[in-house]
């Protein structure tokens, strides 16, 4: 599976290591995710998401549903909830 964020729709981005020497190569940053399960009691029923660290701090203050539903009008949700 893709290292992309299921809410937020992070990627990896791209950069340089940079050398003492100032040699430039390339190499990609990761977000940070992780696999997570959340229960949304609406649905009464648990989900498996790969998110961000942030975006795990964002449904700790305003809950799974306000994400979700924030997710589906922004367009990047990408998991099939």
């Amino acid at each position: 599976m893709a290292r992309v964020c299921e809410i937020s729709g992070k990627r990896p981005r791209v950069g340089n290591n940079v050398s003492h020497a100032n040699n430039k190569t390339k190499r990609r940053f990761y977000p940070n995710l992780q696999t997570k399960r959340f229960f949304v009691p609406e649905e009464n029923k648990w989900i498996t998401l790969k998110v961000s660290t942030k975006v795990i701090k964002t449904i700790n203050s305003k809950g799974i549903t306000a994400v979700i539903k924030d997710a589906r009008a922004k367009g990047t949700l990408t998991a099939n909830i």
